[in-house]
């Protein structure tokens, strides 16, 4: 990871959860780090994310619909890492139109104020396993049908070509990492618009009862946010990532009625209770769903570290620490 010693980088989204994990081990690797974010309440950027090494990058408010705000922080930087987004599904179906722009056109803004003022810059797109719908086989790999189920998904394949396009077309570097369920400390648990386990963490630590939805057996694959960064790090610093799309996750599959007993399980008191769907989820629920990520596997050495009980205790720890900064 020499290779982001002494570079100009900047990450888009970077108080948010990924973001500013990301920036913490850049900094620790001597990178010079600018962080955009437009701390939007509803999308998840928190200060407090970067408690402890605020003072060794720097921050600057704006969002990435600013187009003359975009193409200034470009200028000069050697990587972009491309993660600001609208990420709820629910607030996708809304409020299609902020996410169209958030998702889609600032992306394209974005891209053109690289191709005219930094068309050598690096840049790693954070995409989604949303987009391929509900599977048609598992585990699904990057072959899979592009099939998403909702305005979320396809505004993000949206983001997510317009990278590819501006690497072939302009010979931008660029590349797009498909995560999958993401967490650990720093994601946003007050609500469930980013991830169902934040808000599950906060009803833990409230001792109140987690809500499983359905009969609680679909089937997920989860990602520490410690391996969701490396794999960010990797794409950044390949050339063989160029032009390409990668899936990550893990080879712990589980259901989520017993992911729900696993974390009860921990330690810090709570129980779960499964509920019926709500219709407006269940309209978008794509069953179950777990990645095959051997092509990053492979080509960039990206395999998973930590396991999921031990990213959870991890978890749960840090919130049951820090959990004045994260919710009222």
């Amino acid at each position: 990871m020499k290779t982001y010693h002494g570079k100009q980088i900047l990450i888009t989204g970077g108080l948010g959860f990924i973001g500013s994990n990301l920036a913490r081990a850049l900094v620790g690797q001597g990178a010079h780090v600018t962080l955009v974010d437009s701390l939007i309440p509803q999308y998840g950027g928190n200060p407090f994310n970067i408690d402890g090494f605020a003072d060794r990058l720097t921050v600057n408010v704006c969002d990435v619909r600013d187009p003359f705000a975009m193409a200034y922080l470009l200028q000069g930087k050697d990587y972009l890492f491309n993660l600001a987004g609208q990420t709820s599904h629910m607030d996708s179906m809304t409020d299609p139109k902020t996410d169209l722009d958030i998702n889609a056109n600032a992306q394209l803004s974005i891209l053109e104020a690289c191709r005219e003022s930094n068309p050598g810059i690096k840049i790693v797109f954070a995409s989604t396993r949303q987009l391929y719908g509900k599977p048609d086989y598992l585990p699904v790999d990057e072959k899979h049908p592009i099939r998403p189920v909702d305005v979320n998904g396809i505004n993000k394949l949206a983001g997510e070509w317009y990278h590819l396009l501006y690497n072939n077309v302009y010979g931008i570097r660029a590349c797009a990492l498909r995560l999958t369920n993401t967490y650990g400390p720093g994601m946003r648990v007050k609500d469930a618009r980013q991830t169902f386990l934040g808000i599950w963490v906060r009803l833990l630590i409230e001792n109140q009862p987690i809500k499983v939805f359905g009969d609680g057996l679909q089937l997920r694959d989860f990602n520490y946010v410690d391996d969701c960064v490396e794999a960010l790090l990797l794409a950044g610093a390949s050339n063989e990532a160029n032009g390409k799309v990668y899936n990550l996750g893990s080879s712990e599959v589980i259901g989520l009625k017993d992911l729900a007993d696993m974390m009860v399980s921990l330690g810090h008191g709570g129980r779960f209770e499964l509920v019926p769907f709500p219709p407006e989820r269940k309209a978008i629920d794509i069953g179950d769903y777990y990645s095959d990520f051997s092509l990053i596997s492979n080509e960039l050495g990206w395999t998973p570290k930590v396991g999921l009980r031990e990213g959870l205790q991890k978890t749960m720890a840090y919130y049951l620490a820090h959990h004045a900064h994260y919710w009222d």
